[in-house]
């Protein structure tokens, strides 16, 4: 069943590949509700990240489009079951509305199984997460249903999740700001935690070219006043031994 909503997702046709974003946002929030549910009884659960927010960044270089959330996160026990099994019983009913024509990509969230709608825009995903009672893991893969989860001992999340997607090429359009910002609009606007924005861009080399140019011709303009300079001084001197 996994292979096969995999292999779904990635073979569509489905044009609308935008609701990636929305089912993302949408965990976020879920994971952050969750958290502060748990602080409503026991608020030394903040300690670990007190700020309560999403962040989505994109890297233009590396084709990257991430979005980080200071929620519940997850445990490897977490991960295994939510993201390595997927939730079977979703799966299978969500391939079922589908093949029946009763659903379409649309609606993968209402099954459970929202996730991996991001495999809609990309070809690998990353999921590095920090729950307050387990270490920091990563779980990672590259939509043919199989999964890596290893230990991360990169930087600290405190708590909460980060998920990185490698674009498909043909889905970089999604690194755009004004992009974001309007399917952000159309499918979240009703998320009642703030949602930060960073975007990466690759410096324009264009720009240091001219600098350079610009730089190389102050340089020339400096030579030919002294070659001007010169010519002045040899000329005195001339006019001297005379």
């Amino acid at each position: 069943e996994i292979n096969q909503l995999m292999s779904l997702i990635i073979n569509t046709f489905y044009s609308n590949k935008e609701i990636f974003m929305r089912e993302l946002i949408s965990n976020s929030s879920d994971a952050l509700d969750k958290i502060r549910y748990q602080s409503l009884t026991d608020k030394t659960v903040l300690d670990s990240q007190s700020e309560l927010k999403i962040e989505i960044t994109t890297d233009e270089k590396n084709k990257t489009w991430t979005i980080r959330d200071t929620g519940i996160g997850m445990t490897k026990a977490d991960l295994v079951n939510c993201l390595g099994t997927i939730a079977r019983s979703g799966t299978k009913q969500f391939m079922e509305a589908i093949s029946e024509g009763k659903a379409d990509m649309s609606m993968i969230g209402q099954f459970g199984v929202g996730f991996y709608s991001a495999y809609l825009v990309a070809d690998k995903v990353t999921v590095q997460t920090k729950h307050n009672d387990d270490e920091q893991y990563i779980w990672e893969s590259e939509a043919g249903g199989h999964f890596t989860i290893r230990r991360d001992h990169s930087e600290s999340l405190g708590r909460g999740t980060r998920i990185v997607l490698h674009l498909k090429e043909d889905q970089l359009d999604y690194l755009e700001e004004r992009k974001i910002k309007d399917i952000i609009k159309k499918h979240s606007q009703f998320i009642q935690y703030p949602i930060n924005l960073l975007v990466r861009k690759e410096t324009e080399r264009e720009v240091e070219e001219e600098e350079s140019s610009d730089k190389r011709e102050e340089e020339k303009k400096d030579e030919e006043k002294k070659d001007e300079e010169k010519k002045d001084e040899d000329v005195k001197v001339e006019d001297k031994v005379e």
